[in-house]
């Protein structure tokens, strides 16, 4: 039996009655690994003995029944979240050897609920990128086509979970960063209400963007992820003090009552016509399930792209400025004076598109261009969020498109970043206005290439998402479908 292919609640029914031990799960998934890995590329870090350790603590729980939610699970995490005593470099020259001396939050409730950490997974450097090839250590591979991009920044959570190479991931999401690679690589991918999953011991990107999700193999995973994730914490400021609801009890089936909104902009021109066939066939299926549709707008939904390309670059700007070569990442060893190793440590730990979005955040926030700019961009960015209030009054959720294409092969538009940054046209708004967003897989391209759906809701409405991604998932019947090639 393949037990990598399994899903979370299939192999917590098994490990529960005593058909496996959390042992044998975890050396199936290190098993896989060995094998798929020089194709796949997703991990940047393994440790393999510590996995058969936790895995050996988690048979010893489940005997005694003490177990928590993911106990004897294994799970990857995107390379940017803190883990005590395993390197996280986010994907950059200039944390390589970077060991945290602390546990992120999240990280610290995948332990708690017994989870096996199988490693750290690849991801474009300080997750600034939509296609994971920005990784200082080389791009992850979509395991339907390993020619072709997974996605990013969160590729490595998306391509380790479609491989089998974990169970379940934790990835970020800035602008899509969850969501664009799940829809790329047929997983399930959940960014959830800013505020609602603790930030802390997130390397930060954009602070009042950044979000941790899981990615999962289907929907009832994604609602038990959440489930162990959520919540408020005290180490975070931005963290907000409600209780978080048990999110399985959303997968009911039917969606009588429910009305989903369809936005006139998300079906823009050039959208790919093997995306919107996808996606109009998954809306038919949800009125089927008892949903009613209507057209909406979001009339500001031009201004998205150069709204998050000024706000995002200009945080960035301010919390990559750590990085200085003084305290900790790498250190130029070669200069005499300070600026120059400043410079120099600079230069050659960070890669071309975080340079890129550190000069735009830096001359965006400068003298005499914070008003034109940054100022401008948080204004429209308020009329962006008040788009979405309105919307949220005559309807529950928003479907759509997750990406205007399928993935694309590899290094196709590595020199052409303005094109990569209009790819994430229908997912950054969700992130300005800080409110949910889910991608579940709703069919694939000609060339066997998955595409996702996307379901936005309001804030801290998540059980709505769930719900109709879990009735679209069971008329569609592929979250069963794994990669054959690998």
């Amino acid at each position: 039996m393949a037990l990598h292919a399994l899903t979370i609640h299939e192999l917590r029914e098994m490990l529960a009655n005593g058909q496996v031990s959390a042992v044998e799960v975890t050396r199936d998934v290190l098993d896989r690994i060995e094998k798929v890995e020089d194709k796949v590329k997703a991990y940047i870090t393994l440790d393999p003995e510590l996995a058969l350790q936790q895995a050996e603590t988690a048979d010893k729980k489940l005997k005694d029944g003490t177990g928590g939610a993911l106990c004897g699970i294994p799970v990857s995490v995107k390379d940017v979240l803190c883990t005590d005593g395993m390197r996280t470099t986010c994907g950059s020259r200039i944390l390589e050897n970077f060991v945290p001396p602390y546990d992120a939050t999240t990280v610290v409730k995948l332990k708690q609920a017994g989870a096996v950490l199988i490693g750290k997974v690849s991801m474009d450097e300080f997750a600034m990128g939509s296609t994971s090839e920005h990784c200082a250590f080389g791009p992850p591979k979509n395991p339907w086509n390993t020619e072709y991009i997974c996605g990013g920044s969160s590729g490595g959570s998306a391509a380790s979970v479609a491989a089998g190479e974990c169970i379940a991931s934790l990835g970020t999401d800035t602008g899509g960063s969850i969501r664009q690679p799940a829809s790329h690589c047929g997983v399930v991918g959940l960014k959830p209400t800013y505020g609602r999953v603790s930030r802390y011991g997130l390397v930060a990107f954009a602070s009042s963007l950044d979000q941790v999700g899981p990615l999962t193999k289907d929907v009832t995973d994604c609602a038990q992820m959440m489930n162990v994730i959520s919540g408020y914490d005290a180490n975070d400021s931005t963290s907000v003090p409600q209780e978080a609801p048990d999110f399985r009890n959303a997968l009911t089936e039917g969606l009588r009552g429910m009305k989903i909104g369809i936005p006139k902009e998300y079906f823009l021109e050039g959208l790919d016509p093997e995306v919107e066939k996808n996606v109009l066939k998954g809306i038919d299926l949800l009125r089927e399930a008892g949903a009613e549709t209507v057209e909406v707008s979001l009339p500001h939904t031009d201004y998205c792209v150069a709204v998050y390309y000024l706000i995002a670059p200009a945080e960035a700007s301010s919390n990559l400025a750590r990085y200085d070569g003084v305290r900790y990442g790498l250190r130029d060893k070669t200069s005499d004076a300070l600026v120059d190793m400043y410079r120099n440590s600079r230069s050659q730990g960070f890669g071309d598109e975080v340079k890129r979005r550190i000069i735009i955040g830096t001359y965006a926030l400068s003298s005499g261009y914070y008003d034109a700019y940054y100022k401008k961009a948080s204004q429209v960015r308020t009329l962006i969020t008040e788009d979405y209030r309105k919307v949220f009054e005559r309807c529950d959720v928003l479907v759509s498109p997750v990406n205007p294409t399928p993935a694309w092969k590899l290094a196709e538009k590595i020199d052409d970043p303005m094109s990569v940054y209009l790819s994430d046209i229908l997912t950054i708004s969700a992130n300005l206005a800080g409110i949910p967003g889910i991608s579940v897989p709703c069919g694939f391209s000609g060339e066997g290439l998955p595409i996702g759906l996307q379901i936005q809701g309001a804030h801290f409405q998540e059980e709505k998402l769930l719900s109709a991604a879990f009735n679209l998932e069971q008329r569609l019947n592929i979250s069963h479908l794994r990669p054959d090639n690998l």
